[in-house]
């Protein structure tokens, strides 16, 4: 079947860089036959085959979920329902099996399978019963948060298509299109995918060769490729279901791409690997926005709070995600169960008795969030310095606190043995102060009274978990000999002193590594969001240190005391955030939803209680969000805007000619970039790529990018051949990129290298004749091949 040609919309450029860079159906049961009489629902008694009496019942799954929503929600609910416990059949008698023995144990199954039927028809009898019953504005609360999810699951796919016209793409442009790490991580979902069964497809991700050549490295223990692997299971049991259905999962067009091209086969439908892992990217962060509104209601008291959360989540949308740029980065994977994860911990600082059930969960989202990123422990750092510290001032006591680092232990643990072990888990700094916290409240108190005479506990309380997590965490990667990521501590020094060297230049020197836009805050004044999160800021400072100021002239707590623990850990989580955003811009993902999470509190009765007095919380909102709505819909419309189709026929061409003309075993070096397509497109062995958090893989790109130096074509060859380089693809815009003073390879290098400084750049000269070390085999006006010869 053919397609009409696409229409060449837009430039024809790739996408647009991500704003941050820029700046920015329901269960019903069913009814069970009526019974022939019916006794009031407090007399009822249950009139089983057997005539017996119903036992003590315990809240069905359904009932229990939706008690603890409307109970989360700060209603109380009705009475629940419950199954009739089934009940064995008692055993048969012993001896010889004859025709009587078999008709009792068919009559004992047929009573078993009774008694499940009563259970049955019973559990959603009542379950629907509870569900008639339930607050009409639960269910408001739950519609609208569905919308929400709705909402924005499908203004991000509509982005996405309209940027890159996905769906008419061919699957090479589809695959070119995840560019960098996208393409890197799609790779292993890829042959997952392709493999002759899944346990194959996870064997081949664990001993994988082409990654690092020669080395053989387990991808899922450096990667962070969990989200992969549950997604190709997904795959894998969709298809296969559609096709023992014969149901049809893709249909194939051929598309015309225009005068000088060649057609291409285009499929679309969630049979197309590449559709189908972008697919379930946008639900999960649809579901996300979802999780947003519950979140902003919960913690404001008031589903308006949560209409305000979702709609500043909206205004603000460039500047709060780039999920509808870059789908396949860890953060769209990792970020929407940071959302639930803090849902979580608000739910549990705000309960007076912390149950179990609510810590399994803290841990299970704990892992959800840690398992898709690597970076997720730094955040999950802030986060428990931020509940120490409403324990230092007081907000909730040590028992609380304990039980919430067990929590965040046993999700470290369990993270560190999927991970298979990986070393830079238990050698963080999430690690470190989470066992010098924990130190400090076993064995504080028994020494902190002998120096607290002239220093206040508070202060030498946070200032031994401080030193103490510092200390602790230089000695293990000591003892271990762990240096993957001294990288971080280079940059934060980068940043705060102006220190320079190779690996950090890679850093400071992308754009979304950059300290935060200056126009950042600007935005945020325009869409009104900056002002709302000031006053609520500042109210909460205030109602904190007034409440502080008062215990401390009182040994009895007083029932007026501000005691809002949870408000108070998002004052300060909002801190820490701010600090990240400010130092490394791409980080905004985090500052800007939490900004809109803090916003639903000018909802809050315990904060604006005084002003609700004179004007209803809904009258307010609805003037706040008029006011943000100009520059809102704005954002929104510059959003919509931006049109355009994906092409890179340089790339397109390049890749097509490794397939041609090189042996599968040809191993290749470059720009990280462009080695992740080659490893996804051509499927050919690499030796370095855009994972640059490994110690050994930033020295092997030290090695690689030589070619951009001052160095000799000698020196260079010498190592490449050391790593078993057959081709290195050389890129001109290398030579001569320079996004700011001091950016370009050849300044980078000169930092390093500084015997050579002064010298014509080595890429310069291949540029123009490759002979006698490398022999050109492929040019293009963006790439070129060169071989390196044997000689």
């Amino acid at each position: 079947m053919r397609r009409a040609g696409r229409p060449r919309r837009g430039s024809g450029k790739e996408s647009p860089p991500l704003n941050l860079a820029s700046g920015g159906g329901n269960s019903r049961g069913r009814r069970a036959p009526p019974s022939p009489t019916r006794l009031p629902p407090q007399e009822e008694k249950y009139q089983g085959r057997s005539g017996d009496t119903e036992p003590d019942r315990e809240p069905t799954a359904a009932v229990f979920l939706l008690r603890g929503l409307q109970q989360s929600l700060g209603r109380q609910l009705p009475g629940g329902a419950s199954p009739q416990a089934m009940k064995r059949g008692g055993p048969g008698r012993k001896g010889t099996k004859s025709d009587s023995q078999k008709q009792a144990k068919r009559d004992r199954l047929a009573h078993e399978f009774g008694e499940w039927q009563d259970w049955l028809r019973d559990t959603l009898r009542e379950t629907g019963f509870f569900i008639a019953r339930t607050d009409s504005k639960i269910w408001l609360t739950l519609i609208m948060a569905a919308i929400a999810g709705i909402l924005h699951w499908y203004h991000i796919t509509t982005l996405f298509e309209n940027d890159r016209h996905f769906s008419h793409l061919s699957t090479l442009e589809r695959e070119m299109a995840f560019r960098t790490e996208m393409g890197l991580y799609y790779s292993y979902f890829k042959t997952i995918v392709e493999a002759p069964s899944f346990y194959s497809g996870v064997w081949m991700i664990m001993n994988d060769n082409l990654t690092e050549y020669p080395l053989v490295i387990n991808t899922l223990k450096r990667f962070n490729l969990y989200p992969e692997v549950v997604l190709a299971s997904w795959y894998r049991i969709y298809t296969g279901a559609m096709n023992s259905f014969g149901i049809q999962t893709q249909k194939c067009w051929t598309v015309n791409r225009g005068e000088g091209l060649s057609p291409v086969e285009s499929c679309e439908g969630l049979g197309d690997p590449a559709s189908f892992y972008v697919a379930m990217i946008f639900l999960l962060n649809g579901l996300m926005v979802s999780v947003f509104f519950l979140y902003g209601t919960y913690l404001s008291g008031n589903r308006f709070g949560g209409l305000l959360t979702v709609a500043c989540y909206f205004f603000n949308h460039g500047e709060s995600t780039r999920v509808m740029w870059t789908p396949p980065l860890r953060e769209s994977f990792s970020y929407p169960f940071l959302v639930v994860q803090m849902l979580l911990l608000t739910y549990i600082l705000r309960m007076q008795n912390v149950n179990r059930r609510s810590l399994i969960a803290l841990s299970v989202s704990n892992v959800l969030f840690m398992l898709p990123w690597q970076f997720a422990q730094f955040v999950l750092l802030t986060q428990v310095a931020s509940v120490f510290g409403i324990y230092i001032l007081g907000f909730i006591d040590s028992a609380k606190l304990q039980k919430i680092l067990y929590a965040h232990m046993v999700s470290l643990a369990v993270c560190f043995v999927f991970m298979f072990g990986n070393s830079m888990l238990m050698t963080s700094y999430y690690a470190a102060f989470l066992i010098v916290s924990w130190s400090i409240l076993e064995l504080g108190p028994k020494y902190l009274k002998l120096y607290t005479k002239n220093i206040p506990s508070w202060a030498l309380e946070g200032f031994s978990c401080l030193f103490g997590t510092i200390i602790l965490k230089f000695l293990m990667c000591l003892i271990f000999g762990i240096s993957d990521d001294v990288h971080i501590s280079n940059l934060l020094k980068a940043k705060l002193t102006g220190y320079r060297d190779f690996d950090t230049s890679m850093y400071t020197c992308a754009v979304e590594f950059d300290f935060m836009e200056k126009e950042t805050p600007v935005r945020y004044m325009k869409t009104l969001l900056l002002p709302v999160v000031l006053i609520v800021f500042s109210v909460i400072v205030v109602k904190a240190f007034q409440c502080v100021m008062l215990k401390k002239k009182s040994s009895e707590r007083q029932e007026y005391y501000f005691n809002q623990g949870e408000i108070v850990y998002h004052a300060l989580q909002l801190i820490f955030f701010t600090i990240l955003a400010i130092l490394i811009m791409r980080l905004k993902l985090f500052l800007t939803p939490h900004m809109c999470i803090m916003a639903s509190l000018i909802c809050s009765k315990q904060l604006f209680g005084w002003i609700f007095c004179k004007i209803q919380p809904g009258t307010l909102v609805l003037a706040i969000l008029a006011m943000m709505a100009f520059e809102g819909i704005a954002n929104l419309q510059k959003e919509w805007s931006i049109v355009g189709e994906f092409s890179n026929l340089p790339q397109e061409e390049l890749l097509l000619w490794i397939k041609a003309n090189t042996k599968p075993d040809a191993v290749f070096a470059g720009a990280m970039p462009t080695m992740a397509s080659v490893k996804l497109s051509a499927q050919r062995p690499i030796v370095n790529h855009p994972h640059y958090e490994d110690a050994g893989l930033r020295a092997r790109t030290k090695i690689i990018y030589s070619m951009y130096s001052r160095k000799s074509a000698k020196e260079v060859k010498r190592e490449l051949l050391k790593m078993g380089v057959n081709y290195y693809i050389l890129e001109d815009s290398w030579c001569l990129r320079r996004t700011k003073p001091g950016c370009s390879m050849p300044e980078i290098w000169d930092i390093e290298d500084l015997t050579n400084a002064g010298k014509i750049p080595l890429c310069n000269l291949m540029c123009k004749d490759s002979r006698p070390y490398f022999r050109t085999v492929f040019n293009n006006n963006i790439f070129k091949i060169l071989e390196v010869t044997r000689e």
